[in-house]
């Protein structure tokens, strides 16, 4: 199973987008219930780092909502490509200020 850019997940949220609520709500669901199956006895984590919070999502994101320095490392890539869009506005010019 595809965690990172489902197909499944994806297409929930345009149906969600589209305001068609129920059935976002049901291919979310089918999302969820595929990885809890899928990954009940697997390790689904992205990060390559060795970490003692590994796989334990709720304690990794509670402890970097806490500290609020940066983010996990498996939300990096996302939200790198949605600032990558948003620089593209600018030329990449925010680069020159970084």
């Amino acid at each position: 199973m595809i965690i990172d850019g489902n197909e499944k997940e994806k297409a929930a949220m345009k149906e969600f987008h589209k305001g068609n609520r129920e059935k976002g709500l049901i291919l979310q669901e089918e999302f969820a219930a595929e990885f809890r199956k899928e990954f009940a006895q697997k390790d689904h984590c992205s990060c390559t780092k060795s970490c003692r919070y590994h796989g334990n999502c709720k304690e990794c994101v509670a402890i970097h909502r806490a500290h609020q320095e940066h983010l996990p490392n498996c939300f990096r890539t996302m939200i790198n490509e949605k600032i990558k869009i948003l620089s593209e506005l600018t030329e990449h010019t925010v680069k020159e200020i970084i």
